[in-house]
């Protein structure tokens, strides 16, 4: 098993970039200091030209990768969504009860997150305060309908229907489930959101969002946990 995580590989759309950049050094380069950069200054302070020289190299070598910010945004946005449908697939597959199915899909998608060692180009504590803070503004947009049919959103989607569909198999008569698994993911960030910025408006400072989740969707599907 080991040795077949080792060999695993996170596939983003190729319509969002020129080049992957997880076929070059320097590809590899842009993505990891592009992570730092922005959660630090923030999507809208960072530029191409301050991460050429965050990383010693042309403003130009960039475009080489990324048409702009915006689809570099979109890339970071999508490696996170596959990074925790790899993690959701992974820990759900020999889990036979739907509810406990359901139960592990909402603590992969709510948690905390740590740093994951397997891919170290990636820091993912970092990645998660970008999807925290940043996340709407990759598809906010008035392009958003035209990147969607060119597939800029698979993933996201892919992981919201993985959600749904184990919704359904714990309450088949449940009549939203494409809407709740959304739920799920967009509210567990706007927690997340809400704790470190505003948390007098929310009871997940002392608890978690997994927490709070969990009781809201397990009552929304009126079934009784543990």
């Amino acid at each position: 098993m080991d040795q077949l995580l080792s060999s695993f590989k996170i596939s983003v759309p190729a319509s969002i970039y020129n080049k992957d950049p997880e076929t070059s050094d320097l590809g590899k380069r842009i993505i990891k200091n592009s992570i730092s950069m922005i959660s630090t200054l923030g999507f809208e302070v960072f530029t191409f030209k301050k991460l050429g020289v965050e990383i010693k190299s042309n403003e130009s070598s960039i475009y080489r990768y990324f048409d702009n910010k915006h689809k570099l945004l979109v890339y970071l946005t999508s490696w996170y969504w596959a990074w925790l449908e790899y993690q959701l697939v992974l820990e759900t597959y020999s889990v036979a009860l739907p509810i406990e199915k359901l139960k592990k899909a909402i603590t992969i998608t709510t948690k905390t997150i740590e740093e994951d060692s397997k891919f170290t180009h990636i820091n993912e504590i970092e990645l998660n305060n970008i999807i925290i803070n940043e996340n709407s503004k990759s598809f906010l947009t008035k392009e958003v309908d035209k990147e969607n049919q060119n597939g800029y959103f698979t993933i996201y989607k892919r992981l919201v229907t993985r959600i749904k569909d184990m919704i359904i198999l714990v309450n088949p008569n449940y009549k939203y489930p494409a809407s709740l698994a959304s739920t799920i993911i967009e509210t567990g960030l706007h927690q997340h959101f809400l704790k470190d910025h505003f948390n007098t408006i929310t009871d997940c400072k002392n608890s978690t969002p997994t927490q709070f989740i969990s009781n809201l969707v397990f009552k929304t599907l009126e079934i009784k946990t543990p």
